[in-house]
């Protein structure tokens, strides 16, 4: 057998067992951030539970100030609409699926091609402060063209360290925002 057979078929059974040890590695991840807001649960609940209030206080309305948003609805079933050029920011919709005033609201994310996501805020009293959790659980294999399932599950390894930096970012602004 020549060199680049070989090394073709080296390759090539390379490439086969990563796609199988991909396609049984768990795919669910769970990515999650706290912070104490020295304010009552009523006075953030207003910016988190209405869309129309979010690019006060999100990090990805402030990666591209040039994004378009449209937001239709309100309460359950609000819907935002966006789009930008910026692939930190990309293409996608993102839905209120429960609003529990003032404590809990839930959301629906699609993100196209990229897959879809749930999340959640839950806003705990303190005294006179709020514990605002923010989290995001996704199957990374769910909604994502079939040639991408096998890889799914090496992305969900990076999404905490990649979504985790931006949901701090989020309630760090959110913080800033209720406390001046």
């Amino acid at each position: 057998m020549s060199w680049f057979k070989k090394t073709f078929a080296i390759l090539a059974s390379l490439f086969v067992v990563v796609v199988i040890v991909g396609l049984v590695l768990p795919s669910q991840v769970h990515v999650e951030r706290k912070i104490t807001i020295n304010s009552r649960p009523q006075k953030i609940y207003p910016l988190i539970a209405n869309f129309k209030q979010w690019h006060r206080w999100s990090p990805w309305a402030k990666i591209d100030p040039d994004a378009n948003f449209k937001i239709v609805g309100r309460g359950v079933k609000q819907k935002m609409f966006w789009s930008s050029d910026d692939p930190r920011v990309g293409k996608g919709s993102q839905e209120f699926i429960l609003v529990n005033k003032p404590t809990q609201i839930k959301t629906h994310l699609d993100f196209g091609k990229q897959g879809i996501a749930d999340a959640s805020f839950n806003l705990t009293a303190e005294g006179d402060a709020t514990q605002v959790t923010w989290s995001l659980d996704t199957d990374m294999r769910a909604g994502v063209p079939i040639y991408m399932k096998p890889f799914g599950a090496y992305l969900g390894f990076l999404m905490d360290s990649m979504v985790g930096k931006d949901y701090e970012q989020g309630l760090n602004n959110l913080q800033k925002l209720v406390q001046n």
